[in-house]
């Protein structure tokens, strides 16, 4: 069983990763489950989605405090606020870009200062990363890049659900995010770990 959270600010592609996430999963066999907080993106509030994976049926959606293997998460502030969530071995895996939404938005620094003193952290800075790839508007799947290891699903069938999910949409779009998704894997391969 794979228990993971994924959080971040309304409108960042939070669900568009729990989506490929999810298919993914399907794609290689296995059960899935997914709860889902939304109703505040379009505020520019928190979205917050719980994803348990697994080789036999999963009975519930939810994922306990203490109990987590992964948070992934497109923003600092929130990677902090789901860290007590994680079981011990746990990993977060974050974007280092703040999303100012609050006028007393805590000082980046500080953030990221407390999320480098947890065990397991993997710090990127998805936008930049986006850019660099040509995916400017891609970060969200750079991050799912970068997180692909701790998913406990084969990367191949991620790249697969990319360009089945972009692909409706546009094989250039398709193609844009396949690249995203590479860059991030290997900015997560390659960052310095905590």
């Amino acid at each position: 069983m794979t228990d993971i959270i994924l959080a971040g600010v309304g409108g960042q592609g939070i669900l568009t990763i729990a989506t490929i996430i999810g298919e993914a999963a399907l794609r290689q066999g296995l059960h899935i489950k997914q709860t889902e907080v939304h109703g505040m993106s379009q505020r520019g509030g928190d979205v917050h989605s719980n994803i348990r994976i697994s080789a036999h049926p999963i009975h519930s959606g939810l994922i306990g405090k203490g109990n987590a293997d992964a948070v992934i998460s497109l923003e600092p502030m929130e990677a902090l606020r789901y860290a007590g969530h994680l079981k011990k071995g746990g990993r977060i895996i974050t974007s280092t870009v703040p999303f100012i939404n609050i006028s007393n938005y805590p000082d980046i620094e500080q953030i990221l200062a407390e999320l480098r003193r947890l065990p397991d952290v993997t710090l990127i800075d998805a936008e930049a990363i986006a850019r660099e790839s040509g995916a400017a508007r891609s970060a969200n799947i750079v991050l799912l890049g970068a997180a692909s290891p701790a998913l406990g699903i084969e990367y191949e069938k991620l790249e697969e659900s990319v360009n089945a999910i972009f692909g409706r949409k546009d094989k250039a779009v398709a193609e844009s995010n396949l690249r995203a998704l590479a860059a991030g894997r290997e900015a997560g391969l390659t960052a310095v770990k905590n």
